[in-house]
């Protein structure tokens, strides 16, 4: 397919434009680019060049972030590999792979929907999000478990928040559409988790006061916990944060989740949200593994009876658990039930949907995926 936007005042180029591969043919020529190297290249190169471009992160950034880019590829492959269990060597029978329905938007009479201000591509351009449904943190430890999965992903294939940030949400107390928006750090309010409502900016400095104190007392160098992520908001004149339909921030990205929307033994369905300042893929391979891991946590519970224990968030820093999804058991007979959702700009166009089509393939070797 073709796409000729030639002659507009078209300042930046969408790095999605990346991952369209029906895309073969695009004319961005007269447009006033703000890179001047993609400007150049928009009139000597092939169409595939300056996807590739995009894809790298554009913006000057060239080869050496392509490379870095490319090594963070590969290492998030790796630990995909390595979650995934010897098991996975030697090939799972479908039989005991988990399963997963996806909902297509046009089956979903009332789909979530996620609009992007023009302000976060300048702060945290890159989201995505989906609903799950069917899962059971009641039993036992499955909260604690599913609360140290998600600490585990944003140490590993988050490479500590930088790459990209998780936020799980009960969907039940969510109300939509939901806005990924940008505020003022004096104007930002936020509920965090096990806090009173506080604006951004005094937040911030409450958790560095709190993170000096704690190195003093355990006389450390580093410091842990939320505090570690604080350096990542440095020099910004705006936060991202996403905004529910009653102008509530339920996510604060990369910090905290509201406590509005706060995860439960009694949750059964989630909203999900990875967010990054990297790249839209990242975001799409965290989603991939957070989802196969909910989905192993989820016959875990199900395989292992357990009573009913303690649902403290605190818990989860006690370390992750590990789970072999290659162990020899029979999958449930409900799949648990990924609904699309679709992220669009405030005109209404369509910026990324997930799962697509060729979403969920880099865990399908231990997913069997329903479309």
């Amino acid at each position: 397919q073709s796409l000729d936007v030639a002659n507009n005042q078209l300042r930046e180029l969408p790095a999605a434009l990346a991952d369209c591969p029906r895309l073969k043919e695009a004319n961005f020529r007269g447009n006033p680019l703000r890179d001047k190297r993609l400007e150049k290249m928009v009139h000597g190169c092939q169409t595939k060049a300056i996807l590739e471009y995009l894809r790298a992160g554009g913006r000057g950034k060239g080869k050496a972030e392509s490379a870095r880019e490319e090594a963070r590829k590969k290492k998030r492959e790796k630990q995909q590999k390595k979650d995934g269990g010897d098991g996975e060597q030697d090939g799972l029978e479908e039989a005991s792979k988990l399963l997963v329905k996806v909902l297509h938007i046009s089956e979903n009479p009332a789909p979530l929907v996620v609009k992007a201000s023009p302000g976060v591509k300048d702060v945290r351009p890159f989201i995505v999000c989906c609903v799950l449904k069917g899962v059971d943190l009641e039993p036992g430890n499955a909260l604690k478990r599913f609360l140290a999965v998600q600490t585990k992903l944003h140490e590993d294939i988050c490479e500590k928040r930088t790459a990209a940030t998780i936020a799980t949400h009960d969907l039940q107390l969510i109300k939509g559409p939901l806005m990924f928006d940008v505020q003022p750090p004096d104007e930002l309010k936020i509920t965090p988790l096990g806090r009173k409502e506080i604006k951004a900016k005094d937040l911030l400095r409450q958790l560095q006061l709190e993170a000096e104190e704690q190195r003093k007392q355990k006389k450390r160098q580093n410091v842990s916990g939320l505090h570690k992520y604080l350096q990542l908001l440095d020099g910004k004149d705006n936060y991202p944060c996403l905004v529910d339909a009653e102008g509530v921030v339920i996510s604060f990205p990369p910090i905290t989740n509201s406590e509005k929307t706060k995860i439960r033994k009694d949750t059964r369905d989630l909203f999900l949200e990875v967010t990054s300042d990297t790249s839209l893929q990242i975001c799409k391979d965290v989603m991939d593994t957070l989802i196969l891991k909910i989905a192993e946590l989820n016959r875990f519970t199900l395989e292992n009876k357990e009573d009913s224990g303690s649902d403290n968030e605190s818990d989860a820093l006690c370390g992750p658990v590990n789970l072999n999804p290659s162990q020899n058991v029979q999958p449930t007979s409900l799949p648990l039930v990924v609904e699309q959702v679709r992220v669009v700009d405030t005109d209404g166009n369509l910026k990324v949907l997930y799962p697509s089509k060729t979403d969920l393939t880099t865990v399908s070797s231990l997913l069997t995926v329903i479309r």
